[in-house]
């Protein structure tokens, strides 16, 4: 059997980066990057290595700003509205064009609507001129030997302009820092090839590749390496011999019997650092080999991607002579009760919204390997070291992943699961600009949200058995002193998924006792559905099999009993269909979003309605299978 491998050391994020930088210093690899010299119209986002002087004044010579006639302006000291001054062209005005050269001994510009001419020899002027009006001085913009940028300055559009205007064609910037990015693991596959089962798509290189560019760096990656340590040995050799600035291993760096990058590293050189108290990105290894270093990124994305943050980014910034970027901080209400492990840095992926001037963080979903979480979030919480977590309601630091006034225009949605409501968002963006930010907690979850004010509005679909009606009961019992309206999402239909084939041949309700189900979680609108449906059929919950097997949104139901985990559960039909299950209908729901009174007449409220309504969503909406919009955007009388 393979060894498997244990941490080193588990130390603390700052003690983990002191590590690094004296090693960096050790082998005089912590300076920043020497100079080369590139065309401007190569130069935008790259870092001066230099203060940049002007080689020529801007503008080089006395120039025209106007249209008319330059002359000496002493010489029309005795012009008056009532006595005009008669002057000669070509001896006492000349005619310039904004831009021109001023004729030598003149020193002023009388625009041209201000004079008449009397004939083709000569102009009037009625009111004296002072010196040096409507004349660009020369230097008046850029003086030769002026500095116009100062060293480690990121080039913007405006600072090309500036250099071009001042002499310059080229200008020296900082080398960009080569990464060499080597992924591993006998599991994966490159991102443009199908995988099958029981193989992986590798996409950390092409993410982590983005950031190092993003930064200013250059990436470049290799093949992946199986898991096999000599070949990786090999392949980390290679990559040393390029003389990169840095070595990034991916995957195979926690304890698994697998897990190699340790080994090869300790074969070519030392491993500093192997676990970093950080959550998600524990198993970080951090080493050093013919004086360059290299880092064992985690193999889950969103530990990938943090390791990118908190170690790659800086040391990018570093070797280009940046300091630290400064992300807007915040500080947010949390929605729910984080709970974090006590001796580590824990950072959290969170979605951010604006509700009466105050900043609710709602968690996205923690694993490490849930790549939409990066997508989604809109900001990153920080949980420092020796802080259990934070309380529903407590208050935590928050780094802004996209700007202020986005969020404070998004509208936060929370409740049931409903594939369709990306649709709505994507139609609410073309339309209106708007943002929909949508956090799957069930239907119950979405309207116990809107009492403790963390939302806009919720999506539900809650059968009420007593009154055969949806959502309207559950909105007066659990929102009796909160003001809400009702608008109807959609109507669609609720059935079971099954296997393809349907190989049991289920066809009802009262064949789940002899099948394996997939169950929606506690408050899902689905289950409450279930549960009904049971009920009316005299069945016990634990006689279903798997009644305790909890997902939580269609798609993971669909999932599970696509890769054989159930053999049914119940969703809607085009969940079932994306995943190619067979799916027998039994009921058509009502779904509803619930908004809170106070806020429908926002703008962003408004233009979530007018899209609703608009003829061209409904149509789409309606023909999506399982879908029916004949009713969609109706208010509803709570």
């Amino acid at each position: 059997m393979p060894k498997r491998h244990i941490y080193l050391t588990d130390i603390p994020l700052d003690e983990a980066r002191a590590t690094l930088q004296a090693a960096l210093q050790a082998a005089n690899a912590a300076q920043p990057m020497p100079a080369e010299r590139i065309p401007l119209a190569q130069a935008l986002g790259r870092v001066t290595a230099q203060p940049v002087q002007a080689i020529r004044s801007s503008p080089h010579f006395h120039c025209a700003a106007m249209d008319g006639y330059a002359l000496r302006a002493d010489s029309t000291i005795s012009a008056r509205e009532t006595q005009p001054l008669r002057l000669r062209l070509g001896d006492d005005a000349f005619a310039v064009n904004t831009g021109d050269p001023l004729p030598a001994d003149t020193n002023a510009v009388i625009m041209i609507e201000h004079v008449n001419q009397d004939h083709d020899d000569s102009l009037l002027i009625y009111a004296a001129v002072s010196p040096w009006q409507h004349v660009r001085l020369m230097g008046e913009d850029i003086v030769t030997t002026e500095t116009v940028l100062q060293v480690n300055h990121v080039l913007r559009p405006v600072d090309l302009g500036a250099l071009a205007g001042c002499g310059h064609a080229q200008v020296a910037v900082r080398r960009r820092p080569h990464v060499r990015i080597i992924p591993t693991g006998g599991e994966l596959l490159p991102y443009d090839q199908k995988p099958g089962r029981g193989q992986l798509t590798e996409y950390n290189s092409l993410m982590l590749a983005a950031q190092i560019e993003q930064a200013g760096g250059a990436a470049s990656i290799g093949d992946i390496i199986g898991d096999n340590p000599a070949a990786l040995t090999a392949a980390l050799q290679s990559a040393l011999d390029a003389e990169p600035q840095l070595v990034l291993l991916l995957s195979g760096s926690s304890a698994g019997a697998q897990d190699f990058s340790a080994d090869a590293i300790s074969r070519l050189g030392e491993v500093l650092v192997h676990g970093i108290a950080v959550r998600p990105g524990h198993p970080v290894i951090i080493g050093m080999a013919q004086d360059l270093p290299i880092i064992g990124v985690p193999g889950y994305p969103v530990s990938a991607a943090l390791t990118g943050e908190l170690l790659i980014l800086p040391l990018i910034r570093q070797w280009l002579g940046l300091t630290p970027p400064q992300a807007s901080q915040v500080e947010a209400v949390s929605t729910q009760k984080i709970a974090s492990p006590l001796g580590d840095d824990d950072y959290v992926r969170v979605a951010l919204a604006e509700l009466d001037g105050q900043l609710q963080a709602t968690p996205l979903g923690r694993g490490a390997g849930v790549i939409t979480s990066l997508v989604r979030a809109d900001g990153l919480a920080h949980i420092p070291r020796f802080h259990e977590g934070v309380d529903r309601g407590g208050k935590l630091p928050v780094a802004l992943l996209r700007h202020r006034q986005e969020i404070q225009q998004s509208l936060m949605m929370m409740g049931s699961h409903d594939p369709m409501l990306d649709l709505l968002a994507t139609h609410l963006r073309l339309r209106a600009g708007g943002r929909l930010v949508s956090v799957n907690v069930g239907s119950l979850g979405g309207l116990l949200a809107l009492r403790r004010g963390e939302a806009h509005l919720a999506g539900a679909h809650l059968f009420d058995p007593e009154t055969g009606s949806y959502n309207t009961s559950f909105v007066r019992r659990y929102l009796r002193e909160k003001p809400v309206q009702l608008v109807t999402f959609a109507h669609r239909e609720q059935g079971l998924m099954l296997a393809s084939g349907n190989p049991l041949g289920i066809q009802s309700i009262g064949d789940l006792r002899r099948a394996r189900y997939i169950n929606r979680q506690r408050g899902a609108g689905t289950r409450v559905l279930l549960d009904y449906l049971l009920a009316r059929q005299g069945i016990d919950p634990k006689e279903v099999a798997g009644y305790e097997h909890e997902e939580h949104n269609h798609l993971a139901v669909a999932a599970a009993v696509a890769d054989g985990i159930g053999d049914c559960g119940m969703g809607l039909r085009g969940a079932a269909e994306a995943l190619d299950l067979e799916f027998v209908g039994l009921v058509w729901e009502r779904f509803d979003l619930a908004i809170l009174q106070r806020f429908l007449e926002t703008k962003p409220m408004q233009a979530l309605l007018e899209t609703l309504r608009d003829e061209a969503f409904r149509d789409d909406l309606g023909a999506q299978s399982g879908y029916r919009s004949d009713e969609t955007g109706k208010l509803l009388i709570r």
